[in-house]
Order: C-alpha cells, then sequence, then structure tokens
C-alpha cells in the first residue's frame, strides 16, 4: 500500500509555473478545484519546501529490487536504465549507505539485501512464509522512501553546487556535501526509532538521480521476534493505518524541521498526488522497463537452472548406474569367496593357494563396499542438488509469474490514469455544453426527460457533485457533509448507505460516491437551480 506525502497545496503554482489555483473556475481542473476546497485556510501561502515519504509494503524483495537499491548492475542494466530511467552514471560514485551506529559507508554490492533477509529472519527463528508457495501470501518487506521538494534536497546534497540534469550530461566534477550525510543519518535514526534498528537491513541514498532520496528496507518483526507486518505497521483496520501513517508523517516533520522541509499533506487531504499526466506516465514507464527487465532476469535465471537440473539428472543417472554395477560385483565375489572357502576344506594340498586367493577376493569385496558406499553418499549429495534445485525453479517461476501479473497491473494503471485525464480535461467542457442544451431547450416535455437524471444532476451542479464526492472517496464523510450544506446541498439526510463494501473495486466505489455526492447535492428544498 502506497502512502505518499505531497508537496502541493491550494498554493502551489502549477506545472507551467504560472499563478498559483486559489479560485474556482469553470476552466480549471476539478482536482486543482478540490484541493483549493480541501485546505481553503492555506489560500495565498506561498509554496514551500515539503518533506517527502513514501511507504510501500510487499511479499517480499526479488534480487532485481536488491540490485536497484545498491546499483549492482552489470554494463546491460546500466544501458537499460540510461536510455529508460532518469539515471545519471556520472554521479553514481556519490551514492552511500548507512550501517549500524549510523555509520556513513560506500554502497556495499557484495552482499544483497535479499541475504539480509535472510540472516535477520535466522537470527529470529523465523521461516519467510512466502517460501514454497506459488503465490505470495504475506507481507514481510516494508519499503521507505524518504526525500524532499527538489531544490531543497539539491541544496543539502550538492551545496551551491548546480547539477545539469539534461540525459547524457557530465556530473563528474559534482562532490557530496557533508549535509546529505547528515540527513541521511537523520532518517536512518528515525527508522531506527519507529521500528528497531535490527529490523532496518538496508540504507542506501541515490544522489544519481533527478532527486536526491533515501530508500530504506525494514523488516515488520515485533518485540518478540514475530513477523507481523499487521501490529508493525497496518493496525487492525484501514482507519487505523492511515492514523498511524498520518502520526508518522508528523513524528518525521520534527525531525526534518532542523533541514527546512515541512510536513506535507496526505493523499487522505489532498485526494490526489498532483503528477501531470506526463509525470506519471514516465513513472509508469520506467516501472513497466524495470518490470520487463526483472522478467528477462528471471527467464535466464530459469533457463540456467533448468541446464543445472539437466546436469544434475545425468549425474544422478551415472552414480545410480555406477551404484547397481558395484552391488552385483559385490554379489559375484562374495559368491565366489563362499565357493574358494568351501573348497579350502576338501584339501590341505590347496590350503595355501586357496588362502591367498580368498584374501584377494576379500580385499577386493572391501574395495567393493567401500566405492559403494563413496558412490552413495555422492548419489545422496546429487539429489540434495537437485532438490534444492528444484525448489529454486519453483520459487523462481513464482516470482516471475508475480512480476509479469505487477506489469499487467501496471499496464491497466496506466489505462485508468489516461482515462482518468481525459475525463478531467474535457469534463468541464462537458458541463458546459449541458448548460448551453439545456438553457436552449424550448419545449417542456424535451427538458422533462431529464428531471431528476444524474445528466440534470451534472450540469446544475457538476463542480460541487465532484468535489463532494471525492470527499467521500477519502473517507471524509463529515467534510463531505459540510460542503454539501454551504454549497446549497441537502447534506443527503442520515440515510445515505455509506462505506465501501467488501465486494466492490475501486471504481465501483467511486460510481457510488458520485451517486452519493449527486445526493447530497440536491437543494433541501427540492427545487431546482437556475441553471
Amino acid at each position: 500500500m502506497l502512502y505518499r506525502n505531497s508537496g502541493a497545496c491550494s498554493g502551489a503554482t502549477n506545472e507551467e509555473g504560472g499563478e498559483p489555483n486559489t479560485h474556482f473556475g469553470n476552466k480549471c481542473q476539478w482536482s486543482d478545484q478540490i484541493t483549493a476546497s480541501w485546505v481553503e485556510q492555506f489560500k495565498g501561502m506561498e509554496e514551500k519546501n515539503k518533506q517527502m515519504m513514501e511507504v510501500e509494503s510487499s511479499k517480499g524483495m526479488s534480487a532485481g529490487q536488491s540490485d536497484e537499491h545498491q546499483r549492482a548492475w552489470s554494463e546491460h542494466h546500466w544501458d537499460r536504465a540510461l536510455k529508460k530511467g532518469n539515471y545519471d552514471r556520472s554521479r553514481e560514485k556519490l551514492n552511500f549507505e548507512i550501517t549500524k551506529g549510523g555509520k556513513v559507508k560506500p554502497v556495499n554490492k557484495n552482499k544483497r539485501i535479499t541475504e539480509r533477509i535472510a540472516e535477520r529472519f535466522s537470527a529470529c527463528g523465523i521461516k519467510d512464509p512466502n517460501a514454497g508457495k506459488k503465490i505470495p501470501t504475506r507481507r514481510t518487506v516494508v519499503n521507505v522512501i524518504f526525500g524532499g521538494s527538489r531544490e531543497r534536497m539539491h541544496e543539502i546534497a550538492f551545496g551551491n553546487q548546480r547539477v545539469d540534469l539534461s540525459r547524457g550530461s557530465d556530473n563528474s566534477h559534482i562532490t557530496r556535501a557533508t549535509d546529505i550525510e547528515s540527513w541521511a543519518k537523520d532518517m536512518y535514526q528515525f527508522a531506527c526509532d519507529q521500528w528497531g534498528e535490527d529490523n532496518v537491513v538496508g540504507f542506501y541514498v541515490h544522489l544519481d538521480e533527478t532527486n536526491p532520496h533515501a530508500h530504506c528496507t525494514v523488516l515488520p518483526i515485533t518485540a518478540d521476534n514475530k513477523l507481523s507486518y499487521k501490529k508493525v505497521l497496518a493496525g487492525k483496520d484501514k482507519f487505523e493505518y492511515s492514523n498511524k501513517m498520518l502520526a508518522l508523517h508528523s513524528a518525521l516533520a520534527v525531525v526534518n524541521e532542523r533541514w527546512g522541509l515541512e510536513r506535507g499533506s496526505s493523499v487522505a487531504e489532498t485526494g490526489a498526488k498532483h503528477r501531470s499526466t506526463e509525470e506519471y506516465r514516465r513513472e509508469l514507464s520506467k516501472k513497466n522497463t524495470w518490470l520487463e527487465s526483472e522478467i528477462k532476469s528471471h527467464q535466464l535465471t530459469l533457463s540456467n537452472l533448468y541446464s543445472q537440473i539437466r546436469l544434475a539428472e545425468r549425474r544422478i543417472k551415472g552414480l545410480t548406474t555406477m551404484v547397481t554395477n558395484l552391488e552385483e560385483k559385490e554379489i559375484n565375489v562374495r559368491q565366489e569367496l563362499g565357493k574358494l572357502i568351501t573348497l579350502s576344506k576338501i584339501g590341505e594340498e590347496q590350503s595355501a593357494e586357496l588362502q591367498e586367493h580368498r584374501l584377494k577376493l576379500e580385499q577386493e569385496l572391501a574395495d567393493v563396499i567401500n566405492k559403494i558406499e563413496e558412490k552413495k553418499e555422492k548419489l545422496q549429495q546429487a539429489e540434495h542438488i537437485l532438490m534444492a534445485l528444484q525448489y529454486e525453479v519453483k520459487e523462481e517461476t513464482a516470482n516471475r509469474d508475480e512480476t509479469r501479473r505487477e506489469v499487467n497491473n501496471a499496464v491497466k494503471d496506466m489505462s485508468r490514469q489516461i482515462k482518468l485525464r481525459l475525463v478531467e480535461a474535457g469534463f468541464d467542457e462537458i458541463v458546459d455544453s449541458f448548460r448551453y442544451l439545456f438553457g436552449r431547450m424550448t419545449s417542456t416535455h424535451d427538458s422533462s426527460l431529464f428531471d431528476n437524471s444524474f445528466v440534470q444532476d451534472i450540469a446544475e451542479r457538476g463542480n460541487e457533485i465532484i468535489i463532494c464526492a471525492s470527499f467521500l472517496f477519502a473517507g471524509l464523510v463529515d467534510q463531505a457533509t459540510t460542503f454539501a450544506q454551504t454549497h446549497g446541498g441537502g447534506g443527503g439526510g442520515n440515510d445515505l448507505a455509506w462505506g465501501k463494501r467488501g465486494d466492490e473495486d475501486e471504481q465501483a466505489w467511486a460510481r457510488r460516491c458520485m451517486r452519493i455526492a449527486s445526493k447530497m447535492m440536491k437543494p433541501a428544498t427540492g427545487t431546482k437551480r437556475k441553471i
């Protein structure tokens, strides 16, 4: 689950650097209108530097994610990253990590975060609950990103040096300011205070991207060494989680005060992440690029594993044949030895010769038995290796399939967001068109066709319905009621069915919020407003 501290507020300037959006207008984007409504008390406030913290849980960490945090990339991966992402390899040397005790160290690429996670689980006597599962079900890792407004983070990271952010630029002359190390130590200590230093298994600061930031990998392990994402972070329900996140951001703001970074507004408070379409497209493109790279990496790993499995199977087959042949030889030697013992009882004149032959057979039998034991031991080892490889294939296949699902979800997400942006771009024009057409209707019969319809509601109160529905969608029922009552609506009464149902997805819930908001925005007297 993603919780983001947005730097945008009602007084923030738009993407093109225009005037602050502090009022409603027919041509304003409705997301700006919502923000202006929600934080009306901040109108006219100049834009300030905001902190940023993202908290996202996951059902484990892949080797690819670990490599990205540590920049433990091959030349091939670097080439892909430089073509598709906002990376600057000339600044990669400025990256660093914070280790136990708050020590600043160069990034250690020799030990993956996945290995550190396994070691921590082992130290706590925890068995990974997702191990062996085709589809992981438990949230075992929490990824936290710390950062802030770009200009301020650049000041902290580089002082008065100016970084050329254009693609392919050479910033090898840029040096790392000591302030970024102190800020990172503060963020590290904050994470340790919140979740325990032993549970912070990775803390990496990236200065080679557009905006300096820190990646912190946390394991949700309780004081009694139990793995519980719910107890450590989520709480019993979404409301407790929301309260925890709000408190977490407030606590971080106290730490960030010395760095000139203020607490921003959460998604629950602003209703949007305030990213432009282009920013969102770039973000999803970057994610898709990484996911596709992950799938190829999984495929390559699987190919190598299958090759190793074929070798292991051939070795097992060869060892099994050897053991069978040696066991047959043991039987033959024992039979011959038995005959020799019988012959030795017939006559003493043959005893010396028989005795020598008997000794040779006994030695040969002993050698055969030793070889059988040796081959059986090697066979057992080969079988263990095969089992381990088969398990690894199962795990890697599950990871690949999960990554494919993530790709599909990302594509769906992009499709939804594009639809949202298109609707958002044309919404005001649609409302204006409805109003214009309704105003030109001369036939009472024609206009009566729209009586009490959603079309009529949108034409009469489109902007207000959107704002009220956004309050409902964010869980701010009291604010929605107050908004409706103070903007000509009756508030909908107390008989409204409220709350997201268990069988509803986000889109169904959004549609119901629109219907409820439409009802809430109807005038209390039941009279129509003039268009």
